[in-house]
């Protein structure tokens, strides 16, 4: 007969992800003995078959990475071939190149707070319960969501897959037009998305502390997209050159995706760690709002992650039009490019945290070696930390619960494995 004391929560397919996974949480007794997230997908080469390819190229082809975060993919590969070829971008680009970070980021948090976790905050199936329950607050996020998505349209080229993004600049800028019809969008959706903040601000969120460092770029008096250098919360520094001194990757078995650990340890990108490393560089404004909201930079539960996204959407919408009210195209879309030997290194912050791009150029500007980080491998230790911290709340709920529970504390990341809303199944195996 069983005597109860071991509890085995096991799901086999991660469904509706972008990739494959599995989660297996094991209780000898009342401590969570074992913490395993599974990424099974298999490798997709992007690294490999780069090699070999124009260092021009890699825009595009990385853009193909993630169809929600494509821009990000762009950012931080631009970057790296740039340095690689001694390229210093003059602000104009610098400048609408963050406007279409802006972009990507108001329309990939909006969709995760509305249509993958607020779900989870009501204890309803899915986002159409969530419209006919409160449709005001659905048509006003995906208002916002949709501008957010046009300025990838305008600045990007299009929606999904933007092709207007080159090594030194742009294919083509924007009409001063198109600039003026965005301004007036984006400034429509702003209390739009403050309104669904605040309501989303009135949500339970359950208890959980994050204990691992928290890793982002920190730009002097900028809240980052683009620019500045590695910062953590235990004091880490540095520009992205130096990523190899500091992080390092390894292959676990269990797992497709690469775990990645600071100085040895685990550590936290994304959001709660942008907002903790540079909540001084947000507006005076937001600032407040965020205090209204019960949040600051010293926050540390992941569920307000939630909450953190929408200061972020509120900072990307006021970022856009402030850029683009004073924006000036050069003469040209982009500046020359000469191909020759050499070593680069690009990072950027996706939504859901830094992606660290590195290139090795021949003198004909092929790509020997590449190698990127996505901030997804890096946040996959730090998703264990909070299920393990949560371990003694799984165990006393019931099978449904603890289900729920489990798949917010996921969620919380919005990880590329996890984006759909209700997809665990509970097993209870006694032993």
């Amino acid at each position: 007969m069983s005597d109860e004391t071991t509890r085995t929560l096991a799901v086999d397919y991660l469904a509706r992800v972008e990739g494959e996974g599995a989660l297996r949480l094991v209780w000898s007794g009342d401590e969570l003995t074992d913490v395993e997230l599974n990424i099974f997908e298999p490798p997709r080469f992007f690294e490999g078959f780069l090699q070999g390819r124009s260092c021009l190229e890699t825009p595009d082809i990385t853009a193909r990475i993630c169809g929600i975060c494509p821009v990000a993919y762009q950012m931080s590969a631009s970057a790296a071939v740039e340095d690689a070829l001694g390229i210093a971008l003059p602000d104009p680009y610098l400048q609408l190149r963050r406007v279409l970070y802006c972009g990507e980021w108001i329309e990939s948090h909006v969709l995760h707070m509305l249509m993958l976790h607020t779900p989870d905050f009501l204890g309803v199936d899915d986002a159409m319960a969530v419209a006919r329950e409160h449709g005001d607050m659905v048509r006003a996020g995906l208002k916002v969501k949709k501008a957010g998505n046009d300025i990838v349209n305008v600045v990007g080229g299009r929606e999904i897959h933007p092709i207007n993004v080159r090594i030194g600049g742009f294919y083509r800028l924007p009409r001063r037009s198109e600039i003026d019809a965005l301004v007036a969008q984006l400034k429509e959706a702003r209390p739009l998305a403050e309104a669904m903040l605040r309501w989303m601000g009135t949500f339970h969120f359950p208890e959980l502390e994050v204990d691992v460092e928290l890793v982002a770029l920190k730009p002097e008096g900028l809240y980052p997209f683009i620019e500045g250098p590695i910062a953590s919360t235990g004091g880490l520094c540095v520009p992205v050159q130096e990523w190899a001194n500091h992080f390092a990757e390894e292959h676990v078995a269990r797992t497709h995706a690469l775990h990645a650990r600071l100085h040895g340890e685990p550590y936290l990108t994304g959001p709660l760690a942008r907002f903790a490393l540079n909540f001084d560089a947000l507006p005076a404004d937001l600032r407040a709002l965020s205090a209204e909201l019960g949040i600051g930079p010293g926050e540390r539960n992941p569920f307000k992650s939630l909450l953190v996204r929408g200061i972020e959407v509120l900072f990307a919408l006021d970022e856009a039009v402030r850029i683009l009210e004073q924006w000036r195209a050069p003469k040209e879309a982009a500046v020359p490019v000469e191909l020759k030997k050499g070593s680069g290194w690009g990072v950027s912050e996706a939504p859901r945290g830094t992606l660290v791009h590195h290139y090795e150029v021949d003198d004909e500007g092929l790509i020997k070696t590449a190698i990127i980080v996505p901030p997804t491998s890096q946040n996959q230790l730090a998703i264990e930390s909070d299920l393990r911290n949560l371990g003694t709340q799984l165990k006393v709920l019931d099978d449904a619960a603890a289900t729920h529970r489990a798949e917010m504390a996921i969620r919380n990341y919005d990880p590329c494995i996890s984006c759909a809303t209700h997809f665990l199944r509970f097993e209870r195996v006694f032993s």
